[in-house]
């Protein structure tokens, strides 16, 4: 039986998450840092994180039983490494995961870490189709693969729709590094920040970026500039691993960060939280990389190639920065009274791991990743938490 189909035009009202929308030669590119922002750094670790859409979502209300989306992917490829998992696009319906698709066709970056080289092949675009939705007007909800470049070409669906009613939510804004962004996770609505949405009943902003929770002044301005009702700023695993500071320069970026935050949110509740528990950098500096020996093997692990005694030195270490991170919050605490601060590891900590060890040894695996949205949502949203509704 043919089925008619609707052509939804892919705008800001449909397309949730992203804060801008570029428009291509194939179709719209959701960003999660607008243009300004892009123009202030030119690193490609954070041009390829910002543009993997963790946290975007199409939301709409229609009666339709059927949606079509036709999209192009980026997939990486690392050498010597066994193929990531396809992206995943996660149908919500009414609140409730219902159905599960990947795309195929699109782009193939191909990464040599050995050698240091990236390849891009260019290929077509593919279609996730969901069929047999529910009759009747509903709320819906097709969250984007949180770990793969996504270009949108087309929204079909076989009845009309309207913007999604989430509008009367209160907005989450959140940053933070590649744990926030969701690696290792194994699909969009199973991120940890994903998961604390949905239990707290808000509306994310996801600006989880991997290996991008630096400290940026261009992301400070960037959640200064987004309308937000609540905002967290997961800080620690990225200045460790990237070495990129010392202890005399990390106090004042922290607050630089902060103030900025505050010059467009003065009275927003403010949450400072610090990294989860990661054994290779709690006493150990970065930078952080790859181990050698696990990639001649196929895998993937991390470890840390600091020396301990360069602490003295002021190298930062996770230990290091929640001492910062407590001493920084409880002295702006006394004029900011919406200003909080979450210890990690209160989400995973040292008991933690050793029931649920990083795999890679530095990001969570899937059910880890629910253990921190279920904590967070439990300490933070619940009531008499920082973000309750009071």
């Amino acid at each position: 039986m043919h089925t008619e189909y609707h052509r939804i035009p892919l705008t800001a009202d449909i397309v949730r998450g992203a804060l801008e929308l570029e428009r291509t030669e194939r179709g719209v590119l959701p960003h999660r840092l607008p243009a300004h922002a892009r123009s202030r750094c030119d690193d490609g670790q954070l041009a390829m994180a910002e543009a993997q859409p963790s946290g975007v979502r199409l939301a709409f209300r229609s009666r339709a039983t059927a949606i079509e989306i036709d999209a192009v992917r980026t997939k990486r490829v690392y050498v010597g490494v066994p193929p990531r998992p396809d992206g995943v696009y996660d149908l919500v319906v009414d609140g409730r995961l219902t159905a599960q698709c990947s795309v195929t066709g699109g782009d193939v970056l191909t990464i040599d870490m050995t050698a240091g080289t990236v390849r891009t092949r260019r290929g077509p675009a593919g279609t996730v189709r969901f069929a047999d939705l529910p009759a009747g007007l509903k709320n819906i909800e097709i969250w984007l693969p949180h770990n793969e470049t996504t270009e949108l070409v087309a929204l079909r669906t076989d009845a009309p729709v309207e913007p999604g009613s989430a509008r009367d939510r209160r907005v989450w804004l959140h940053h933070g590094s590649s744990i926030s962004h969701g690696s290792n996770a194994e699909h969009p609505t199973g991120t940890w920040p994903a998961l604390a949405a949905a239990l707290g009943g808000v509306e994310l902003i996801n600006l989880g970026m991997s290996g991008s929770a630096l400290l940026d002044p261009f992301t400070a301005r960037t959640m200064r500039d987004t309308p937000a009702d609540l905002i967290s700023v997961k800080i620690g695993i990225n200045v460790v691993n990237a070495d990129l500071m010392r202890l005399r320069a990390f106090g004042p970026a922290v607050h630089g960060f902060l103030d900025t935050i505050r010059d467009g949110h003065p009275d927003a509740p403010l949450l400072v939280a610090s990294a989860i528990y990661c054994p290779i950098h709690e006493d150990t500096p970065g930078p952080g990389a790859f181990d050698a020996h696990a990639l001649s093997a196929g895998e993937v692990r991390f470890r840390a190639t600091g020396d301990p005694a360069e602490r003295a030195a002021g190298k930062l270490t996770l230990g290091v920065v929640r001492e910062e991170l407590a001493r920084i919050v409880e002295q702006r605490a006394t004029e900011d009274r919406r200003l909080y601060y979450l210890d990690g590891r209160d989400l995973y900590g040292e008991n933690d791991f050793g029931e649920l060890p990083l795999p890679d040894a530095l990001h969570p695996d899937p059910a880890t990743h629910r253990r921190i949205g279920e904590r967070f949502a439990k300490r933070i949203f619940a009531a008499g938490g920082p973000f309750s509704e009071r």
